[in-house]
């Protein structure tokens, strides 16, 4: 029976706003189970659906079949990366309308989307007006004038904000590049860390942590380098997995250990069709025993890598770190493909959770560095104290609201036309996501240990289903 309690209230603006209420059901004698469905052409968006479910039809040739007895990965949770321009963009907006916002974002309650995990930037990303870092003086090797800098003006404040809203939130943060001087190029765009500053580097990071903490900022993980094979972005730093591997097992991992940090080492952060990188660093025992996993985005290769990785290293932890949406792209074709790639595809291969680039934008796009992304879009746009919600706010959200910290991922046995990922959660509900990747409307069965129904899903829709184990 599903526990009426734990159905949160929706109410967007613009969007049919959903009570709480209990699961809805196809008649009084019939599966008590909660859709939430988001449709191709956007014109439902994550709507409570009265009568979604009947009876388990067995003529009907499509099952998902969810098997409870091999559990998988715990789930970290799922968001999206709070960079300085996203930052800015929600510290102007007025008291009241900031706070509305942040509590639909992060909280589980009042209809909010639940996100229990941001990735923050360790000094400049692209999505800031100019490039920086945090200690910028050559003479300074040991950080005594470290500053956290522009980060004090909007990105702590609001993450400070958003913690009150969220305590358990996880942090994630990832450096675009070292502090110039530290680089062989002696800029913030390409150039590799010279090796005589390794250590500097180290304690640089280490310095880092340790200021964000003092400002009740905790960074849970942190992964080694943002696309270390890309060294084209402003800013960004290249760095080689042997070399990676050496500043992990040599500096970094020993610096977080004399520094009695808690903060967990990720390596990689790249896409997966470059799987030698992270597979030659955890090869290496005496960097991977300072490493709690690796990082992935999706810009090339396929996300079944994941599970290569993970079959060769079933101790370390995998994690989806970025994928980010156009403002030329399509409402449709955008939440589709990242709903099954990045949403359903990582999970099915291991992944932790999903953070998606970035959490806000405004209308004009900015800021951006010199050369940085002019097209990034947010999960939301922000106009002044107007918030508009884009096709990365569905895709995240359809997991958010409903699978959080500490649910586990559930292998489905599904037909090729369809699309899924389920889960357990620690208060005993069952969700499954399911997508409709055809152009027509396809009925299908559910079968479940604790519940088992038919429905029918729209061509090219997505539905959360809730239900239940008790």
């Amino acid at each position: 029976m599903l526990r009426t309690s734990t159905i949160r209230a929706l109410c967007l603006p613009g969007l049919l706003c959903c009570q709480s209420t209990p699961a809805q059901k196809a008649s009084d004698e019939g599966p008590e189970v909660a859709q939430y469905l988001t449709l191709a052409d956007g014109s439902q968006r994550l709507t409570l659906v009265d009568d979604p479910v009947q009876d388990a039809d067995p003529s009907l040739s499509s099952t998902i079949t969810i098997d409870t007895l091999q559990a998988r990965q715990d789930m970290a949770g799922f968001g999206f990366a709070l960079t300085g321009g996203s930052a800015a963009h929600i510290h102007g907006m007025s008291d009241p309308a900031r706070a509305a916002l942040l509590r639909e974002l992060f909280s589980v309650e009042e209809g909010g989307i639940g996100m229990s995990v941001l990735r923050v930037t360790v000094g400049a990303s692209d999505l800031e007006s100019e490039p920086f870092s945090y200690n910028e003086d050559a003479s300074d090797p040991e950080h005594l004038g470290f500053s956290l800098g522009p980060h004090l003006t909007h990105v702590i404040p609001v993450l400070q904000e958003i913690l009150e809203v969220r305590p358990d939130l996880t942090i994630l943060a990832s450096p675009w590049s070292a502090p110039s001087w530290m680089k062989d190029t002696g800029g913030f765009i390409a150039g590799e860390l010279l090796a005589e500053h390794r250590a500097s580097y180290a304690a640089y990071l280490v310095r880092y942590i340790q200021e964000m903490a003092s400002l009740g900022v905790d960074i849970h993980y942190l992964t080694v380098q943002n696309e270390p094979l890309h060294w084209g972005n402003n800013p960004s730093m290249t760095m080689t997995a042997a070399d990676q591997a050496l500043f992990v097992k040599d500096h970094l991992g020993p610096a977080f250990v004399a520094a009695g940090l808690d903060t967990k080492l990720i390596t990689y952060d790249h896409n997966p069709d470059q799987i030698d990188y992270p597979m030659e660093v955890l090869d290496d025992p005496a960097a991977a025993q300072y490493l709690d996993g690796s990082a992935f985005h999706l810009y090339a290769g396929s996300i079944d890598a994941l599970s290569t990785l993970h079959d060769a290293h079933p101790t370390k932890h995998v994690y989806f770190t970025e994928q980010w949406y156009s403002a030329d792209g399509d409402f449709t074709d955008d939440f589709l493909w990242h709903v099954r790639h990045v949403l359903m595809g990582s999970v099915r291969n291991w992944s932790r959770g999903v953070i998606e680039w970035n959490l806000s934008s405004n209308p004009s796009l900015t800021p951006h560095t010199f050369g940085g992304c002019n097209r990034c879009l947010g999960a939301v746009t922000i106009d002044g104290d107007t918030v508009t919600r884009n096709p990365g706010y569905y895709t995240i959200a359809h997991a958010s609201k409903f699978v959080q910290p500490g649910s586990v991922y559930l292998p489905t046995d599904v037909p090729a036309e369809l699309a899924s990922a389920a889960f357990t959660t620690p208060d005993g509900e069952r969700v499954l996501i399911v997508l409709n990747d055809t152009e027509e409307d396809h009925p299908f069965n559910v079968t479940d240990p604790a519940q088992s129904f038919s429905t029918t899903l729209a061509a090219g829709a997505v539905a959360t289903f809730v239900w239940g184990t008790d």
